[in-house]
């Protein structure tokens, strides 16, 4: 019988590629569930958007390489392109999701080389492609719809993505305004809004987007996306070292900051279930690719990620950070990596 001899890294788990990122898409499914509840069935049209496009861009660029076709099978293009239209607003233009899904696989992915050769996260260049040149349109989120004065069915998502108006003519704008002609934003915008104009967190926690927890309908988001993950890690998908450093140290960051300017910060609740949270710390900053890869380095990774979060979120321009926190913790893998590289068996200390 011959013994096969390969490089590191060596999985203990006997999945092939495609079967694991299978995987890690099912294991998204509660949380495109719950923002499909909460927040309409828009998300859904912006996710089948951007799987077209996924594949679309990854079969042209393949074809331009003259390579096979085959790296369409692998399932990584579906997870991208998941990930993408989860981060677009239900109701943005359909050419949003367009653009942001064709850089990540054009340019963010196969122009490094392809799945495993990315330095970055695809996704997450998309996002913030799209956050800078776009800021209108990508911060432009439903409240949840219990908040929302006119009811949005899926003919009127599809018309409003496609046209920018819904079947009865109200626009995106228009959609996110209440009765008396309060304009609702994320939770963490409004948060962000609230301290820059001077206000106090107990005045800005009087807006009805903070019901519950840490906002209406982002928290169940939360928990849906935090469901996902630990699945995950009981299919032993992912390891449980990079987001156990990120949500411990988010926590313990937001913690420090509230004890000392509680009306000038938020807590921890907040922090922990509203915006991306739970999605940026199981399904993206957790990327096999552009995380940093020794047990040490992990914890160091995700602890870079979560202190990065709460700094820009606090302090940054930006009202969620993920992003940005997880791309520029990607810049440090290297660093991260050779410091916190292992000590070879018998060598010398």
């Amino acid at each position: 019988m011959a013994f096969t001899v390969s490089s590191s890294p060596h999985d203990r788990i006997p999945l092939d590629t495609p079967t694991l990122m299978r995987r890690v898409c099912y294991c998204l499914l509660p949380g495109i569930a719950a923002q499909w509840w909460f927040f309409g069935s828009g998300s859904l049209v912006q996710i089948l958007l951007a799987v077209l496009t996924a594949y679309g861009a990854e079969a042209l660029v393949l074809k331009l390489r003259a390579r096979s076709l085959h790296p369409l099978t692998d399932n990584s293009a579906l997870l991208s392109a998941l990930l993408i239209g989860i981060a677009v607003p239900p109701l943005a233009p359909w050419w949003l999701v367009v653009i942001g899904t064709g850089f990540a696989i054009i340019v963010a992915k196969q122009l490094y080389g392809g799945i495993g050769q990315n330095l970055f996260n695809p996704a997450m260049v998309a996002y913030v492609l799209l956050l800078v040149s776009f800021p209108v349109q990508m911060t432009s989120w439903l409240p949840p719809l219990e908040l929302q004065p006119y009811p949005v069915s899926m003919a009127d998502s599809v018309s409003a993505i496609f046209t920018g108006f819904t079947l009865d003519g109200f626009s995106p704008h228009q959609l996110r305004e209440l009765a008396d002609g309060t304009t609702l934003a994320t939770p963490l915008d409004t948060l962000k809004t609230g301290f820059t104009q001077g206000n106090t967190a107990n005045e800005i926690l009087a807006n009805p987007i903070f019901a519950g927890l840490a906002g209406m309908g982002w928290q169940w988001v939360n928990l849906a996306y935090l469901a996902g993950g630990l699945l995950m890690l009981r299919l032993r998908l992912i390891s449980w070292t990079i987001p156990l450093a990120i949500l411990l140290s988010l926590f313990v960051a937001s913690l420090v900051g509230f004890l000392m300017a509680p009306d000038g910060t938020a807590g921890p609740t907040l922090h922990l279930l509203s915006g991306a949270t739970m999605l940026g710390a199981f399904f993206i900053a957790t990327d096999p690719v552009s995380a940093a890869t020794t047990f040490k380095g992990r914890l160091v990774y995700g602890a870079l990620i979560g202190l990065l979060i709460y700094l820009i979120r606090t302090f940054g321009g930006y009202p969620d950070a993920i992003a940005f926190a997880v791309l520029l913790a990607n810049l440090c893998v290297p660093m991260i990596d050779a410091l916190t590289k292992p000590t070879t068996y018998g060598a010398a200390r």
